[in-house]
């Protein structure tokens, strides 16, 4: 289902869900009886989060031109990792 957006000249914006591809070029508005346009937007541009978006990008992106790496990573410290817990439920987990 897909949200289409109508807007009658004299009520404004109206909306309805149907199945994609199905939607009316002309609708009536439920107010006046009037014919309102179908409006055209792109959809989900406001609402998608800045770090979807970004991502949806970069994968689009690296499917043609793929980031060449030149050298290997810096690893980690091993003073940043974690390396035990004091949680005793932990202590009965496998050692690895």
């Amino acid at each position: 289902m897909a949200t289409y957006r109508f807007r009658c000249d004299e009520h404004g914006r109206l909306e309805i869900e149907a199945a994609i591809g199905t939607a009316p070029p002309t609708l009536e508005c439920p107010d006046c009886g009037g014919q309102a346009r179908r409006v055209f937007c792109a959809p989900m541009v406001v609402r998608s989060p800045r770090a979807m978006t970004q991502a949806f990008e970069n994968a689009e992106r690296s499917a043609d031109e793929p980031n060449v790496v030149k050298s290997i990573p810096p690893s980690s410290s091993a003073s940043t990792r974690q390396r035990y817990t004091h949680d005793p439920a932990h202590q009965r987990l496998p050692r690895l």
